[in-house]
């Protein structure tokens, strides 16, 4: 409908005349629907939380109690910081929609950007949560609500506001619940506590049986392992270093780049000019033998709960913040022979429009300025990368070499009998390796797997290659390449079956799971 105009208004209008000559109409957003949209911006569970310690470090806390009341529905979570808290003035600024525009001016190390964090990090987990704080120094808190019941039932942007008895429970709650639990962070209290009532994606999509238990798994694990990653920076810094604690543990931080490790080694960096910052890309490769112990006690590689696989990529610190890490944002594809293969970035919050940072914090589209920068040194990353992969090959007797010999083709002797191999150490082939990118690399070596099998079914008196000890993770991945590059291009399933059988020299019995799979 077209919006009534009162007198008043309509005398307003004749003033204005030359401003606006419009008809229009009213298009106030729904306050639930629209809640509820904004939400789901790609929060996980861990990201969330990870916003909301955002605004506690841009605080200057130096501690952040995380706490889950699982043992009875609805779930509640606490968040607590000793930052510089809130006077009320700031508490209702802070709980607007947004607070704050993301083309302000920003402190350098101010980790917001949207003025939305807490709010929709919140929402993305649960339909209610209360805001106490109070400024540091001050005896008594304030606190606000939003609740979307409330908001339906009155049909506006209400908050609540919280009586002193509700803010005084809310209190107790918090409290006797840090006092259950083990390890207490030292001297702390809290300025401000963020408190989630209810946790509607796992009190909705789980079974009741399940829900507690994989609530505290989730917090033990994936939180706090993401935690522990994203601000690695802040827990390991010399002065004021942070400290979370996560239900009875501390987090522990985790350095993706231990550049104290002596088989852990860079490649040189590039710095480009970007916006009002500039942007600094270091490439780094982890050693081979990282392959082995990422499965044992002494693993420094990856988290406790990924794998090397889930941790190659792009890093991107924001402000000592790492804003994404694992995968390589859409520039390429993760691959197995690339897990040795990181590329840390630091940017200052300063080009955070120019990068589209999501309000998630937990993606970048890279602008076409840096594009080309980006997969240039990739490139270069991964062939190094790729080269360390490979130091893992077949196992060999030791056998004194000729220094003056260089021959295009060595005979080696393996376990299962003599063998043909490619000198990789042959001036052509390094210097053809060298000049391939990565699709190119895995392509070319497809070609010398088939070539050397072929050379050595030929030299075979039998009319089958010989079935040499198999299989490595560089022969899976080799194989893979090849009936993937194989079904791309038309070829039928049993004839990629025999031509493996043939060309490899391997019987289809003696292939993993993940290899049969592929030709079913």
């Amino acid at each position: 409908m077209y919006r009534e105009k009162s007198n008043m208004a309509k005398e307003k209008e004749k003033e204005n005349v030359k401003k606006s000559d419009k008809y229009y109409l009213e298009a106030v957003p729904n306050a639930e629907f629209l809640i509820k949209s904004i939400a789901e911006q790609g929060y996980t569970l861990e990201s969330a939380i990870a916003d909301l310690a955002d605004n506690s470090i841009s605080a200057n806390c130096n501690n952040i109690e995380i706490l889950v009341s699982a043992e009875k529905e609805p779930f509640q979570v606490f968040i607590g910081d000793d930052g510089d808290g809130m006077t009320q003035e700031e508490l209702y600024s802070n709980c607007r929609f947004p607070s704050s525009s993301p083309d302000d001016a920003r402190a350098p190390l101010d980790l917001g950007r949207f003025g939305l964090g807490m709010k929709t990090a919140s929402f993305s987990q649960t339909r209610k949560f209360t805001i106490l704080s109070r400024q540091s120094g001050a005896e008594t808190y304030k606190a606000l609500t939003w609740d979307v019941d409330f908001i339906t039932e009155t049909g506006n942007w209400n908050l609540i506001i919280n009586t002193e008895q509700e803010i005084d429970e809310l209190l107790s709650s918090y409290q006797e619940l840090s006092a259950s639990l083990n390890n207490p962070l030292s001297k702390f209290t809290p300025n401000t506590i963020i408190i989630w009532f209810g946790l509607y994606k796992f009190e909705s999509t789980l079974n009741e049986s399940n829900r507690s238990k994989a609530l505290k798994r989730e917090m033990a694990e994936t939180v706090s392992d993401h935690l522990g990653i994203v601000f690695h920076r802040f827990i390991q810094r010399s002065k004021n270093k942070l400290k979370i604690r996560v239900n009875n543990s501390l987090v522990p931080p985790f350095n993706p780049f231990p550049e104290d490790h002596k088989g852990f080694r860079s490649i040189e960096y590039k710095q480009k000019k970007f916006g009002s910052d500039n942007v600094r890309l270091e490439g780094f490769v982890l050693p081979s033998i990282a392959l082995d112990e990422v499965k044992t006690e002494n693993n420094i590689w990856s988290t406790p709960h990924k794998s090397l696989i889930d941790m190659e990529g792009v890093y991107i610190y924001r402000a000592d913040r790492l804003i994404l890490y694992g995968g390589w944002n859409g520039l390429i594809k993760k691959f197995p022979r690339l897990q040795l293969a990181r590329l840390r970035v630091d940017i200052g919050n300063g080009v955070d429009h120019l990068l589209h940072l999501n309000v998630a914090k937990s993606a970048v589209i890279i602008p076409h300025d840096l594009k080309e920068a980006f997969e240039g040194y990739i490139r270069e990353l991964t062939t190094e990368a790729t080269k360390e992969y490979h130091n893992r090959g077949l196992r060999k007797f030791p056998e004194r070499k000729k220094t003056t010999e260089l021959t295009l083709f060595n005979k080696i002797h393996t376990n299962k009998g003599p063998k043909v191999e490619l000198n990789g150490d042959y001036p052509l082939v390094q210097s053809l390796r060298e000049s391939l990118d990565t699709e190119q690399e895995a392509k070319f070596n497809i070609l010398l797997r088939v070539l050397i099998n072929s050379v050595n079914t030929i030299r075979d008196s039998e009319s089958r290659p010989v079935n040499y000890e198999i299989v490595n993770k560089v022969d899976i991945d080799i194989i893979a390449n090849f009936i993937l590059t194989a079904k791309e291009l038309g070829y039928e399933n049993e004839f990629i079956k025999d031509h493996v059988s043939a060309n490899f020299g391997l019987d289809y019995s003696d292939l993993p799971k993940q290899i049969t799979l592929l030709m079913e």
